[in-house]
């Protein structure tokens, strides 16, 4: 008698290598995510770059300049103006919420605080109120929904004071104050406009 051969066994399917690329690049992103943490505080620790104004706005010229308003602040800050001169301002709210950028003297933010407390219902997110003051109250201001730009031209007050808030109920309070440094330029004529009647 034949002796038959056990039956053969299946192939033994060779061993499969666990691939390291998912751990390398885990490992890569993370690298990557600190370095950029690192990179970023160093950045936050340094001053601002000093802004250099070549020549100021004119009524016939005006120097453009941006400011977007966000959740809660104004960039850039400061905002760099010059006594007299003309700015035409493109304005962009890039927050979720309308904002309102006011430029002018303590006279003129209390006047557009005042006017916004009382248009604006007292009920947790209120739509934005259609304020008004008179309009011999001087300053600028423009309301802007979330995502709207705007351009405007200003004259900086020769003297005095300029402060940049938005006064909508609790957005000062929630730090939506800009800093405004005014600077003098030596052998520039102030704009007619920017002398008040006197």
């Amino acid at each position: 008698m034949s002796q038959t051969p056990p039956p053969a066994s299946p192939p033994t399917p060779p061993l499969r290598r666990i691939s390291r690329a998912p751990v390398v690049v885990v490992a890569l992103f993370f690298t990557v995510a600190v370095t950029l943490v690192v990179l970023g505080a160093q950045l936050s620790l340094s001053p601002p770059p000093d802004i250099t104004i070549d020549e100021p706005g004119t009524a016939g010229a005006p120097r453009p300049m941006n400011v977007i308003m966000r959740d809660y602040r104004f960039d850039p800050n400061p905002v760099i103006l010059i006594p007299g001169e003309t700015v035409r301002i493109t304005l962009f709210n890039a927050g979720m919420v309308p904002h309102e950028m006011s430029l002018g003297d303590a006279a003129v933010q209390l006047a557009w605080a005042e006017a916004d407390a009382a248009a604006t219902p007292p009920v947790p997110f209120a739509t934005a109120p259609p304020a008004s003051v008179p309009p011999d109250t001087g300053g600028s201001r423009v309301l802007l929904a979330s995502g709207q730009q705007r351009i405007v031209e200003y004259v900086v007050p020769a003297d005095g004071e300029v402060l940049l808030l938005c006064n909508l109920p609790g957005h000062v309070e929630r730090g939506m104050v800009g800093n405004v440094e005014l600077r003098v330029v030596a052998g520039f004529a102030v704009s007619p406009a920017a002398v008040p009647p006197g």
